[in-house]
């Protein structure tokens, strides 16, 4: 069974999507339609721009979520995906790839989950970091214990490697107290906020109306969802789950353990870079996965 897999922040790169503007008729509409949606053309940030014009919340998150979305439809007759998962972002590219959203309506979405994610940045200054080397239970353990600071687990990418996310003070802390614990690394991270910790709540509240004045239809093939790793197909769960999505962790590592359960032997990335691909072999080293 084959599995398509989306990524998410910090999968992109200047020239990302160019090859398929010019090489594709299909392609080259659809990134005309996006310039068209968002105001702007963001082709020409993803195409011509420089590192720093695609860190911009409002271009980094629309312009991965174009790529991966429109490979995907390029593909044709070829992509016929079993079941699909995105990582954070990449949940919504996978959600217009099983056609549970239109591809205008994901791209909306996503640019106004990215505008939203950014106020809450603004509002209150906080990060993440990497703890490399620990185990999950045990990391975990280590966030309870900070109490008078937010520090929660953010996203659970492989076996020992865990991402956190919290307060600038907490994180520091954390870091230290991770260290202690056994970590091999406990290495802040260069983002804008605290993603997928309580500090996004006010992101949550502001998407969530979006969302839920959003059609979602019943997908052709199963997602399996960041917060609860489980296989979704009814469109109302699929859109509570997508709320929750901001303030709750990524579960990366028990998304790629369900799919293997369900009998996937076949895992495909769909989008700039090729981190997924390695997350999955983390998970299971014989495991086929490569990209589209």
């Amino acid at each position: 069974m084959k599995a398509y897999l989306f990524p998410g922040q910090g999968a992109q790169f200047v020239g990302m999507g160019k090859d398929l503007y010019e090489n594709s008729t299909l392609a080259k509409e659809l990134f005309e339609k996006a310039n068209h949606i968002l105001g702007f053309r963001i082709t020409d940030l993803m195409f011509n721009g420089t590192d720093e014009d695609l860190r911009q919340t409002k271009v980094t998150q629309p312009a991965i979520f174009l790529h991966s979305v429109i490979l995907s439809k390029t593909l044709g007759e070829n992509f016929k995906p079993d079941m699909v998962a995105g990582h954070s972002l990449g949940e919504f590219s996978a959600l217009v790839a099983n056609k549970a959203l239109s591809f205008e309506d994901g791209l909306v979405l996503v640019f106004k989950r990215a505008m939203a994610m950014q106020k809450a940045c603004e509002a209150q200054p906080s990060t993440m970091a990497a703890i490399l080397g620990l185990d999950d239970k045990i990391a975990e353990t280590v966030c309870k214990s900070i109490t008078d600071e937010i520090v929660v687990p953010a996203n659970y990418n492989s076996p020992g490697q865990l991402v956190i996310s919290g307060s600038i003070k907490g994180i520091e802390i954390a870091c230290e107290k991770m260290k202690t614990a056994g970590a091999k690394r406990a290495l802040p991270l260069k983002v804008g906020g605290a993603f997928h910790s309580p500090l996004m709540e006010s992101a949550r509240i502001e998407l969530s109306e979006a969302i839920n004045s959003t059609k979602f239809n019943t997908p052709v093939c199963p997602i399996y969802q960041n917060v609860n790793a489980q296989r979704v197909t009814n469109p109302d769960i699929i859109k509570e789950n997508l709320v929750s999505q901001l303030t709750s962790p990524v579960r990366w590592t028990q998304i790629v353990q369900s799919m293997i359960a369900d009998g996937a032997n076949t895992f495909i990335e769909v989008g700039p870079g090729t981190v997924l691909q390695g997350l999955v072999k983390k998970v299971k080293s014989d495991a086929e996965a490569y990209s589209a």
